[in-house]
């Protein structure tokens, strides 16, 4: 019911929220109404409601090109594989010049493991912009489940490990096949936040079976062992009951909808979410926002734009998996415990030895306390300990390490050269 209100809402505020976009338009565009007195203070409250109001579409990754040794070379987006709940995506790099194209071919392949938990995976754009410069960059690309059928099924957590098992296997059976004239070895694999937990168990229980596994595993940011400084979600978590999360989070697609029916954690209440935990830092944003605006500061009135529209951009998480995640990960901490069973095989984290790890934290970060992440490396033992390597990374919070400042001169070069040590090893 509180999905079709939410629904029901956004269709009827529709008629004013254009109608506000038009007026911000006629009171900003040269000509005898921007004239006015108080026409710069109008237009500005006018496009303040309309992007308060608006619905925010996914965002495109839009990168068109990269530019490396000096030179700028096209990039085209394609889908390696289609699943009902992920696209796996490449970025592929063209040139003409045959210098560069043996280089490229020499360049480790990375697949870029996206979190399903509210944002789409073009919250990983400068990620992505930044591998490329240095190698071959997969991304999955999950789709919003008020988007798919329910006639596809139900998705999982288990389906999640599924998924990157078989993304894996794919790009490994890839590599293999063309080693001889690439140069390069293995699949590097780096999982951002949440996806860290089925990546490792992935990779784990391919090991366990005695099948090819990543080179190496970089791990930032993710909840391997959420009882290392809980943070507000891990409290959130632990603090509820299970049937708590499945009554009051739960809900199901309206019908206008192409997966109408199917019961999600919507998009709209975990975006609810995001504003609860830093009201304050959004209202002051919005402000200045409109500050930025009747004062004509078009620069970082744009970069508010851009930032707002990739954060107001959710999807909706299928029920099964969201639920998955409360009870296996943050509620009964079935990973660092080693209690957690995928079909009949345990999950083993210390089956893995042909691999090596890497893990990432952010000093400050508020959505995955320090040591959550470290955690991976006490539980795979059978890694020797000179193929294990951590970074904490002074100052960054939880985004600061796949994005921003931080990430290009600190993180990225680290990244990269753990890559390029494990490819020549």
């Amino acid at each position: 019911m509180l999905y079709r209100i939410h629904d029901f809402n956004r269709a009827a505020l529709g008629p004013a929220v254009q109608w506000a976009r038009a007026n911000a338009r006629l009171f900003s565009t040269p000509g005898w109404l921007s004239l006015l007195p108080g026409a710069s203070q109008l237009a500005a409250s006018y496009e303040l409601y309309y992007r308060i109001g608006k619905e925010y579409e996914k965002p495109s990754f839009g990168i068109d090109a990269v530019e490396f040794d000096g030179k700028s070379f096209a990039v085209v987006e394609q889908v390696a594989l289609s699943k009902p709940f992920c696209r796996l995506l490449h970025f592929k790099r063209y040139s003409d010049d045959e210098r560069h194209i043996a280089e490229s071919k020499r360049h480790p392949v990375v697949l870029i493991v996206a979190p399903l938990s509210g944002h789409h995976a073009t919250l990983l754009r400068e990620t992505v912009r930044t591998m490329l410069v240095d190698h071959d960059v997969y991304i999955t690309d999950w789709i919003d489940a008020r988007l798919v059928p329910t006639s596809l099924g139900a998705f999982t957590l288990d389906d999640y490990i599924a998924y990157v098992t078989e993304f894996v296997d794919m790009l490994i059976a890839r590599e293999s096949a063309r080693d001889d004239r690439r140069g390069a070895k293995g699949l590097h694999v780096l999982a951002v936040c949440q996806p860290c937990v089925p990546v490792l168990a992935a990779i784990s229980l391919m090991a366990a079976a005695g099948k090819p596994i990543p080179a190496s595993m970089v791990m930032m940011g993710g909840p391997i062992d959420p009882r290392c400084n809980p943070t507000q979600v891990n409290d959130l978590a632990t603090t509820k009951p299970f049937d708590w999360f499945e009554s009051n989070l739960i809900h199901t697609v309206p019908a206008r909808y192409p997966g109408r029916g199917r019961r999600v954690y919507p998009g709209f209440l975990q975006h609810t979410g995001f504003i609860a935990m830093n009201p304050g830092r959004h209202m002051n944003s919005h402000w200045a926002f409109y500050q930025d605006l009747v004062q004509g500061d078009l620069e970082n009135a744009q970069a508010h734009r851009r930032f707002y529209d990739e954060y107001n951009a959710v999807l909706d998480m299928p029920a099964e998996y969201y639920l998955d995640c409360i009870r296996t990960v943050f509620q009964e901490y079935r990973l660092p415990l080693g209690t957690w069973h995928v079909g009949t095989e345990r999950v083993a984290p210390e089956a893995i030895t042909q691999s090596a790890l890497m893990t990432i934290e952010g000093e400050l970060d508020d959505i995955t306390g320090l040591g959550q992440t470290r955690a991976a490396h006490a539980l795979c033992a059978g890694i020797p300990e000179q193929r294990k390597e951590h970074l904490t990374v002074a100052g960054a919070g939880h985004y600061g390490i796949f994005t921003g400042r931080r990430w290009r001169e600190t993180v990225y070069p680290r990244v990269r050269e753990f890559f390029a040590r494990k490819t020549s090893a």
